[in-house]
C-alpha cells in the first residue's frame, strides 16, 4: 500500500530524550490586549453559518462567528424541533438475541448541517437527513451492522457514535461513518443511497490487511475486530477515520490501530501509517524485545484534525495493549499516546510527539487538537494544541512540531508491578500551567470541617499516594489496597475535547477531578489470557461514608488558556454543585461553587462560551449554559428536556440561528434544535 513503508521511516521528529534548551520568552498581555493581538486573517471557524465537520471546521476549532443568540437574549431560548432517533424504530428484541448488551442511548454524535440539512449517524449505525427547520426525517440508511458482529459478548461501547463526516466537490455531496463490525459507509447526501463506486455497494472493509483483525473473533491468539465510535474526517479527497480495538484486555497480542488514508470517490487505501512500527520502521526500537510483532491497540478512537492548507492531518494516538499492565512491552512504545502529523495525501510522517512513554494508566489522547494561530513572541505561529487526560495542553507548531514552550523530560517514580519497567521520566510541559489537578497528597483531601478530613485521611490510609505518573500497584492482603490515580483514568480532559477561538487564540477546555484505582488479576488461560496481569476484578476504592466528595474542589471545572502567553486567563467552577452542597454535613457551610455538574463539550460564538451541565435548572434539572468568553462568569441559562450527551453546536438557517445537542429520553435519545421565540 502506497506510504506505508515512507510514513514510519521516515526520520526526524521529537523523540524521548531530546534536550530543550532554547529560551523562549512570551510577554504576558492583559486580557483585553489578547482579544485584539491575533489576526483573523486565514483563521479557521465553522463558515457561512454552517457546520459542516464534528468539531466546526477541520481545525476542531468548535466555533462559529454567528452572533443573534447572545447574552442578552440566550435565556430565552425555546425548543424549536425534536428528532428522535431512527433507532427506536427497530426491532430491537430481535437485535438483542445476537446482542443482549445493545443501547441506543449513546447518541454522543454532534450533528451537522450543511445548505439546510443536518445529518447525524447513531448508536446503531444507521444515518438520517433532517431538515435544519423543522426536524423532518429526510432519508435514513441503516447497513444494518448491529447483525455483522458475531462476537457473542457485544460491547456496549461498540454501540457508539460521535458523529459523521461531508464532503463535497461541489458536483457531488456524500456522508461517511463507520459502524461496529468495522466497515467506512459512504452514501448519497442527497438521497441516502449507497455510494455504488465506493468499495462494494459504498463499504469499505476497514480491517482488511490489518494484522490479527478477525471480523466478530476475539480469542487466545489475539484475534479481535475493528469498530468505529467517532467520525471520519475528510480533506484533499482523502478519508481517514478513527477506529477502536474490540478486544477482552486479557491477551498481550491485539491488532494495531493502524491509520488508513482512504480516496472519498473509489474507497481504495492510497497509504497506511502503522502506529505499531514493524521491521525496519522509525520507532521500533522502541517496542523491546520484539514486542511489536504481537503488540497492538495504539489507535486512534477518538476525532482528528486537519490543516488543510498544509495538507497535514493530526492523530491524537492511544495506549498499547494492555493499558495498564506493560510487562509484556517494555520500552518507551511509539506511537502510542504520542500525536503525530502526516501528509494527507501521502501518509509520510512529517512530526511527532510522545506525551507519555510507556504508558500504564490509559492516559489516550482523547479528543482532536485543536489548530489555531497564535502570536508567539511577536509573531504568528501555526499553532496545534493537545489537551490531555492528564491535565497538560501541548502546543507545538504545527508546521514543524517545535514546542512553543519547552517540554521538559523529569523524572517520576519506578514501575512497581512485576515484570514491568518504567521510563525514568516523563515529558512535562512548562506552559500552559496543568488544567487539571495532578497526583494526590493529604493536602489534596477534602476539609471543608475538621471532621471531614480526618474521614478522608481514614478513607486513604490503605492506597499509596504519590505525584502524577506514580505506577499502578498491586492490592495487597492486610496492606495497600492499589494506587490512587488523578487524574483518574477518564481524564482530565476526555473526548469532549476543547475550544479555540480563533480571533484570540485562547483555548477553553472542560475537566473533571477525581481519583481511580487500578486493581490486577491473572488472566485464565483456559479463557485465552496470556497477559501476565490485566486491569479487573474489583477491588477496594476509596469511597468516602455518606457519599462525601474525597478531593478538594472544584470537581468539574472549566479554564481558559491564553495559547498566545500560555497562561491561564480564568478557571470557573462547572456549575454550583447543588447535589454536593445540600449533603446534610455541608448545606450548613456557606461555601463556593463545588462544580461537579458535568463535563459537557464547549461551544464557542462570537460572545459566549457554550456548554451543557447535568444540574442546576428548574427542579435541579440538566441545563445549557452560557459564559462570558472573557470572564468565564455564567450570563444564562435554559433547561434542557433532559440530559446532554453530546457537544452542541450551532447553525444558522431561514435568517435564524439554532443551537442544536444530542440528548436523553425514555425510549431513545434525541436531537432538540433551540432558537429564539
Amino acid at each position: 500500500m502506497v506510504g506505508s513503508a515512507i510514513g514510519n521511516q521516515r526520520l526526524g521528529g521529537l523523540v524521548k530524550g531530546t534536550v530543550l534548551t532554547r529560551i523562549m520568552a512570551s510577554s504576558l498581555l492583559c486580557a483585553a490586549l489578547t482579544l485584539l493581538s491575533v489576526p483573523a486573517h486565514g483563521q479557521y471557524g465553522a463558515a457561512n453559518g454552517e457546520w459542516p465537520n464534528y468539531g466546526g471546521d477541520l481545525g476542531s476549532t468548535k466555533y462559529s462567528a454567528l452572533d443573534q443568540i447572545d447574552e442578552s437574549n440566550f435565556g430565552d431560548l425555546t425548543v424549536a424541533w425534536r428528532w428522535e432517533s431512527v433507532d427506536g424504530a427497530l426491532d430491537l428484541e430481535k437485535i438483542r438475541e445476537r446482542h443482549p448488551r445493545v443501547s441506543l442511548s449513546n447518541l454522543k454524535a454532534t450533528p451537522l448541517m450543511v445548505d439546510g440539512v443536518v445529518y447525524v449517524s447513531t448508536p446503531l449505525h444507521q444515518a438520517a437527513a433532517i431538515d435544519a427547520a423543522t426536524g423532518e426525517t429526510l432519508w435514513v440508511y441503516d447497513p444494518e451492522s448491529y447483525f455483522g458482529n458475531l462476537n457473542p459478548h457485544g460491547f456496549a461501547y461498540s454501540f457508539n457514535s460521535r458523529g459523521a463526516a461531508y464532503w463535497t466537490d461541489g458536483d457531488e455531496a456524500r456522508i461517511l461513518w463507520g459502524t461496529n463490525d468495522g466497515y467506512l459507509i459512504a452514501v448519497d447526501a442527497a438521497t441516502g443511497e449507497p455510494c455504488q463506486d465506493f468499495g462494494v455497494n459504498g463499504r469499505v472493509d476497514l480491517m482488511e490487511g490489518i494484522p490479527r483483525a478477525v471480523r466478530g473473533t476475539t480469542d487466545h491468539r489475539g484475534n479481535a475486530w475493528l469498530g468505529v465510535a467517532s467520525p471520519p474526517i475528510v480533506a484533499h479527497d482523502i478519508v481517514v477515520t478513527p477506529v477502536v480495538i474490540n478486544d477482552l484486555g486479557i491477551s498481550k497480542e491485539a491488532p494495531p490501530g493502524n491509520v488508513k488514508g482512504i480516496d472519498v470517490r473509489t474507497g481504495e487505501t492510497k497509504w497506511t501509517f502503522r502506529t505499531v512500527p514493524q521491521s525496519d520502521d522509525f520507532g521500533v526500537e522502541t517496542w523491546l524485545n520484539e514486542s511489536w510483532r504481537y503488540s497492538g491497540n495504539t489507535n486512534v478512537w477518538s476525532m482528528l484534525s486537519v490543516d488543510d492548507e498544509l495538507g497535514y492531518i493530526y492523530l491524537p494516538i492511544g495506549t498499547a495493549t494492555g493499558d495498564y499492565y506493560g510487562g509484556h512491552r517494555l520500552g518507551d512504545n511509539l506511537f502510542a499516546e504520542s500525536l503525530v502529523a502526516l501528509d494527507i495525501e501521502t501518509g509520510e510522517r512529517i512530526w511527532h510527539f510522545q506525551m507519555v512513554h510507556h504508558g500504564v494508566w490509559d492516559y489516550d489522547n482523547p479528543a482532536a487538537p485543536n489548530l489555531v494561530d497564535v502570536m508567539h513572541e511577536g509573531r504568528v505561529v501555526k499553532a496545534v494544541a493537545q489537551v490531555t487526560k492528564q491535565g497538560f495542553t501541548y502546543v507545538f507548531d504545527r508546521v514543524t512540531g517545535e514546542p512553543l514552550w519547552p517540554i521538559e523530560e523529569r523524572p517520576v517514580p519506578p514501575a512497581t508491578m512485576p515484570g514491568d519497567v518504567a521510563s525514568p521520566t516523563q515529558p512535562f510541559p512548562t506552559k500552559p500551567p496543568p488544567f487539571e489537578g495532578q497526583g494526590v497528597t493529604i493536602d489534596d483531601l477534602v476539609d471543608f470541617t475538621p471532621e471531614i478530613r480526618a474521614m478522608a485521611v481514614d478513607v486513604v490510609k490503605d492506597f499509596k499516594l504519590g505525584p502524577l505518573y506514580t505506577q499502578p500497584s498491586l492490592a495487597v492482603d492486610g496492606g495497600t489496597q492499589g494506587t490512587l490515580q488523578r487524574p483518574m483514568v477518564t481524564g482530565g480532559a476526555n473526548w469532549q475535547g476543547a475550544a479555540v477561538d480563533p480571533e484570540t487564540g485562547w483555548l477553553y477546555v472542560p475537566s473533571a477531578n477525581g481519583v481511580s484505582v487500578s486493581h490486577y488479576y491473572t488472566p485464565d488461560p483456559a479463557e485465552g489470557g496470556n497477559l501476565r496481569y490485566a486491569m479487573g476484578g474489583g477491588g477496594l476504592q476509596p469511597r468516602m461514608p455518606q457519599g462525601l466528595p474525597l478531593l478538594k474542589p472544584p470537581y468539574t471545572r472549566v479554564t481558559a488558556i491564553d495559547l498566545n502567553s500560555g497562561e491561564h486567563a480564568w478557571m470557573q467552577p462547572n456549575g454550583n454543585g447543588d447535589r454536593i452542597r445540600n449533603h446534610p454535613l455541608l448545606r450548613d457551610l456557606n461555601l463556593p461553587p463545588l462544580g461537579g455538574d458535568g463535563r459537557g463539550g464547549p461551544l464557542l460564538t462570537k460572545t459566549l462560551f457554550i456548554s451543557a451541565l447535568t444540574a442546576g435548572g428548574s427542579n435541579d434539572g440538566p441545563r445549557l449554559v452560557a459564559r462570558d468568553k472573557t470572564t468565564g462568569e455564567e450570563v444564562a441559562s435554559v433547561d434542557l428536556p433532559s440530559g446532554a450527551i453530546g457537544t452542541p453546536m450551532t447553525y444558522m438557517h431561514g435568517g435564524k440561528q439554532y443551537i442544536a445537542v444530542t440528548v436523553g429520553g425514555d425510549a431513545a435519545p434525541a436531537i432538540i434544535a433551540l432558537s429564539l421565540p
